[in-house]
């Protein structure tokens, strides 16, 4: 494990949602049911919808429509699925999704503490603000990165590092907090500092072997880690 750097101050933590402060596959779950049925094509589960969450909308409903993780799908099919999909989520965008465990007082607190919070996720715009009101978090974050803000979305580092400019904060005082091999990729060619969560969408990926700096088992660690930091 890598520890936080000395006599480095953390001024940004940025966080992704899904798997990460959400778990919100229930939702997305029953909108890909929605959108399989209504185009008559065999039904996937939850599990499965758990496995393939992480790449953005676009890249889940060809993972659905394929049903494997390479999600290759003629083009007409896609385009056919995917404005249904969209509509469904709509619909069905809160109804059973759940934050984990800790993480709305872990957030309230480091926002307390005078550190700067961004989230950073490849979920889509129209999603992801509305969610995060209905949440109670929105009003905690200084900055919101979608899938569709910038040109490149994570593994890219670009978000993180627009994010960072965008606060007037260098990388080097930023941590960035994530569930899967995309939020690690990110934080290392952004040069942030990578803490990953297991609990999260992993994609069967190993956790231990993503290369983030520390893996932690429960959000609250969070605070932790910074204390013993300082």
């Amino acid at each position: 494990m890598k520890q936080l750097r000395e006599n480095c101050p953390v001024k940004l933590i940025a966080f992704d949602l899904d798997g990460t402060l959400l778990d919100s596959v229930p939702d997305l779950t029953k909108a890909i049911q929605l959108t399989l049925a209504e185009l008559n094509l065999p039904n996937q589960q939850q599990d499965s919808v758990r496995d393939w969450v992480g790449n953005g909308a676009r890249v889940l409903v060809k993972r659905a429509l394929s049903g494997n993780i390479k999600a290759e799908v003629p083009s007409n099919l896609f385009d056919r699925a995917y404005p249904i999909f969209l509509q469904h989520y709509a619909q069905h965008l809160n109804e059973n999704s759940v934050l984990y465990k800790g993480v709305e007082e872990t957030l309230q607190a480091l926002k307390d503490s005078g550190i700067l919070l961004a989230c950073i996720t490849n979920k889509p715009e129209q999603f992801t603000e509305s969610l995060l009101k209905e949440l109670g978090l929105l009003a905690l974050f200084s900055k919101v990165v979608c899938g569709d803000t910038y040109k490149h979305r994570k593994p890219h580092p670009m978000p993180l590092l627009e994010t960072a400019k965008f606060l007037n904060v260098s990388p080097d005082q930023a941590i960035m907090v994530g569930d899967s091999v995309n939020d690690i990729a990110a934080a290392q060619a952004a040069g942030f500092y990578s803490i990953c969560v297991d609990y999260g969408y992993h994609g069967g990926d190993d956790v231990h072997q993503l290369g983030a700096d520390v893996v932690i088992s429960d959000f609250s660690d969070i605070r932790q880690l910074l204390q013993q930091a300082v």
